[in-house]
This record gives C-alpha cells, structure tokens and sequence, in this order.
C-alpha cells in the first residue's frame, strides 16, 4: 500500500513528455509543469506557427512565453528523490504490448533497450550490463529493441542464419548451405547487406533528389500562389475603382439631369406665375372699369354724364390671348424616356462587355495538368491514335480512310442492326476509350460539324435531348460552323470567340477534369475549356448538321 502511494506521489513530479522525474522544473502561466529540456524542445517545433501550446491542456500562448524555474517544485523533486523513490520504475518503463520487453525480468518485465543478435535476446538496462563487462559478450552485435529476432533463427535447424542465398532469395543458416541450398548462389548475410546497402544509398540519392525537386516545386507553387494572389487582389482593387469611378459618374449625371429640370421648372413656373399675374391685375381693372361705366350709365344727368364720359372709356393696352400658346406638352416626361434609354443602352453594354469579363476571368489558369501550358509540340507528345467506331454510326454517315473519316451523305449505307448506333442523329463515337492524359485533332470540312467527347452510355435511340451530344450531361459538345463556335452541355449552349480554322484541337485530362478546345492554325488558340470531374471513361464523338459535311481523326504533325 505504501508502494503504491509512493509511486502516485512520483508521478505528481513527472514531467508529462518525457515522463520522469522534473529535471530543471518550469511551470507556464497555466499552472502546468515541464522539464526545462523537454518544453523547451517542444515550443522549438512550434516556432514556425508562431502559436505555442501547453501540452496538456492545449491553451495557446502569443508570444513566446519566457518561463522561469519553478524553485519551489525543484526543491520538492530533489527531496523525492533523496527518498530513494526515484529507484522505483515508473509504469512507462514498464513494456507495454507494443514495446520490446526484456527476456530476462521475471515478473512485470522492463522495457528493452537493446536486442542482441548472437544471443538472439533483448534486455533492459540493468541486464544489459554484462554485454558492457563480459569479454565475450562485447564482441556480441547490440541493436535497437527488435521484436522479431526469432525470424534471424532457421526454422529447421534451430540455428542463427548468417548465409543469404541468391538463387533463393532468402537468409540460411550453415546447415542449409550443406543441406538444402548446396550448390547455390550464397554469401554471407553482411555481404548481401552491404551490396544491397549501396542499392539503398543509390535510392536514397534519387529519394533526395526528387526530395530537393519537390522543395523547388514548392516553393514555386508558392510563388505562383503569391503571384495570383497579388493579381487578383490588384484587380479587385482597380475593379472596384472602375467601378466606383462609374457609380460616381452615374451619380453625377443623376444630380445634373435632376438640377436641369428643377432650374427649367423653376423658370417655366415663374414665366407662367409673371404672367398669370398680369391677367389677374388685368381683371381687377376690367372689373373696376366695368362698375364705373355701369355707375356712370345709370346717372340722370346727362351734363354729368358726357363729362365723365371721355375718361372711362380708354382701356388700358390689354394681354391678348392670343400671346398665350399653350402647347400640348408633356412637359418633363420626355426626360423620363430619354433617360430610360440611355439605361437600357447600358445594360445592354454591360450585358454584353460582361460576358467577355466573366470569359476573361475564367481563362485565367496559372497551374494545369499536364502540358496545357506549353506549345503545341507538347500536346503532340502525348496525342492518340483514335478511329470512328462503325457500330455506333448513323446509316446516313460514311466511314472511310481505316474508319477516321466520316461523311454526311444523303443516302443511307448498308451498316448492319446494332444497339449501339445513333438511330435519328448523325453522329459516331470513336472504338477507343479514353482516360489519362490524351490529345487529338479533328480535320473538318463543311458549313456545320460538331467536336465532343461522351460517355459510352449516352442513350442512342431516339430523338431526345438525351441522345445527342452536348444535350445532356453526359457530354460535351464544340459546334464548328463557317463563322462561329459554340459550347453546348445540358442542353445549353454558349457562344465562344475565337480565329476560325478547318483543323479543332481537343486536349483531355481525365483525372484532373481538364477538357479543352483549340483553333489550330498557324498557332493553337483557345477556344474553350471546360474544368469538371469525370466519372467514366469517355469517347471521342463527331456529329454533322448539314449534308456533305465531313470530319477526320488526323494524325498531328
């Protein structure tokens, strides 16, 4: 009981990482203690992240804390110490199952320290000793605990095999060499080792060197990530600059047409109070005349009256009319419509400009799979050899040239009934799937032939959108006319913009989702790519629109 209490006080005082006794204590302002050494080390792995935890309860410290010696702890260890619990074994030095334990302890055995392989044994430190004193036992080879030193014993003989037979490729011991293995390849076990100690020099040599070639990788993609970062932060910010510069514009003409009609109705609105006012005193006058001419034509005296007379009749010089020209305006809202206009104008230049931004955006493509990046020269390193495949093609289309050419004709070929050929569209896949990285190119002649890549299931029968290529989503499809391209998939299709050319490039990467389209002419542009997740092998596909259009599955050059 006193032996159990001992050890529970020991382990009170053990440092949790490297699990002995307190060497040096310090104790972090979380209350936790450590060997001076063993946090120490710690933190130093933990320098790149800058944030450095405690061991046991895991709360962060920023910065580095600058811990000092817990005096008091270290006092209290040294006198657990001077107890002579120390001698006691703490439970980690005990072997565990996944530890080498010592084949001399009886009882609870120690972990191994060393294995030695004359005497085929493992021991712990204090049975290790005699292999330190013992003459014969020094010359005796000591390794790293190994637990599996009985596979160094024949299995037949009972015997340390110290023989490697090359005809067999496999360790004997001497008794096989005279039994068994008499007359083969054999050396000693050292010599083998040495020889295949240089093979592993050669391949830790590559190791190291595909090592070094990785960190340069690295650090480029880390440049390139820099890189895009940079820009992209750089166009957001010149972006919203464009952008605010427009707002502030849009605002500005806003104010102006808002101060234009307020000053014109400001002005029309006096001109027509002016005059409105001049009718009114008008009136007052006219009214007043009146009352003195009625006055006037009831007075009895007829003196009085012809005097009076003169006087009232002048009028002053009247407001005709006729001056008043009341159009039939609506006054402001021709402004509306005006405006509405230069709106819709805008919106249709965004709608349009937007698209090519969104292009834009999408094109840009800093890492690729494979030799996307280079010229073409590189893609014809890794093109493929693809032929039409006759099962699937429509009656209507002619295969010629080893079965790379197809031709829309009018009349129907004499094929034979097969559940893989297309029944109402003119199309045909190629015999050959295709995974990895591949590239091939399509020679076309014609007003209307179309480039795909499909999955072999796409349905073959019928007229729905679930048969022709590009319809669904299950593949994708590049219409070549005389004057324009356009990317379908899902039914949906999309104009893309790019030099016309008889010859179409296609570029796959299957297990990177990468598929691309190319004008090739005198230099490879591109015209689209597409970045997805295949799921299935897929099939080059052709299909035809008009009469007469052909299309063939040529060798680069």
């Amino acid at each position: 009981m006193a032996q159990q209490g001992n050890q529970l006080d020991r382990e009170r005082f053990c440092c949790s990482i490297c699990l002995d006794l307190l060497k040096d204590p310090l104790t972090t302002t979380c209350g936790h203690s450590y060997c001076k050494k063993c946090i120490k080390s710690h933190w130093d792995t933990q320098d790149e992240k800058r944030v450095y935890s405690c061991p046991q309860c895991r709360q962060d410290f920023i910065p580095r804390p600058d811990l000092r010696k817990n005096t008091m702890l270290a006092d209290l260890v040294e006198e657990l110490k001077k107890t002579g619990l120390h001698a006691a074994p703490a439970d980690h030095c005990y072997a565990g199952p996944e530890d080498v334990a010592c084949d001399v302890c009886t009882g609870r055995k120690l972990k191994a320290c060393k294995s030695c392989l004359q005497c085929l044994a493992s021991y712990c430190d204090k049975h290790l000793q005699p292999h330190f004193e013992a003459a014969p036992l020094k010359k005796h080879k000591l390794v790293e605990p190994y637990k599996k030193l009985q596979e160094n014993v024949c299995s037949r003989h009972d015997e340390v095999m110290k023989i490697f037979c090359r005809t067999d490729q496999q360790s004997i011991c001497l008794l096989c060499l005279m039994d068994k293995h008499k007359g083969h390849d054999t050396v000693s076990a050292a010599a083998e080792r040495t020889e295949r100690q240089r093979e592993v020099e050669v391949s830790r040599q590559n190791i190291q060197q595909r090592i070094q070639d990785r960190e340069k990788d690295v650090k480029l993609l880390q440049q390139e990530m820099e890189a895009i970062n940079g820009s992209a932060d750089k166009t957001v910010r010149n972006s919203e600059k464009i952008f605010t510069e427009l707002i502030r514009l849009m605002e500005k003409r806003r104010s102006d047409v808002k101060q234009q009609v307020r000053s014109q109705q400001q002005t029309e609105v006096s001109r027509v109070r002016e005059l409105q006012e001049k009718l009114e005193q008008e009136i007052t006058e006219l009214k007043r005349k009146d009352a003195e001419m009625k006055k006037l034509s009831h007075t009895q005296d007829h003196n009085q009256f012809l005097r009076d007379y003169p006087s009232l009749s002048q009028l002053s010089k009247s407001t005709h009319s006729s001056s008043i020209n009341i159009r039939p305006l609506r006054y402001f809202e021709d402004v509306t419509a005006a405006v509405s206009e230069v709106r819709d104008k805008l919106q249709d230049v965004l709608r349009e400009k937007w698209t090519n931004i969104s292009q834009t955006v999408t094109e840009v493509d800093v890492l690729l799979s494979g030799p996307e990046r280079h010229a073409r020269a590189e893609f014809l390193k890794i093109s493929c050899d693809i032929t039409l495949d006759p099962n699937t093609a429509h009656t209507q289309l002619l295969l010629s040239k080893r079965n790379r050419k197809a031709t829309f004709m009018s009349e129907e070929q004499s094929y034979y009934s097969h559940p893989d050929r297309f029944t109402e569209y003119w199309q045909v896949l190629s015999k050959e799937s295709l995974t990895g990285r591949c590239y091939w190119e399509v020679e076309r002649r014609g007003e209307g032939v179309c480039v795909a890549v499909t999955y072999k299931n796409i349905h073959r029968a019928g007229s729905s959108h679930e048969c022709w290529f590009g319809g669904n989503d299950k593949s994708w499809r590049l219409d070549c006319y005389n004057n324009s391209y356009y990317f379908c998939y899902n039914n949906v299709s999309t104009p893309v913009s790019g030099p016309q050319s008889s010859r179409v490039g296609v570029y796959l990467d299957h297990r990177a989702g990468i598929l691309s389209f190319y004008s090739i002419s005198k230099t490879m542009t591109l015209l689209h790519r597409v970045q997805t997740t295949f799921t299935q092998p897929l099939h080059a596909g052709l299909r035809f629109v008009y009469d007469g259009d052909s299309a063939e599955l040529c060798k680069p050059k």
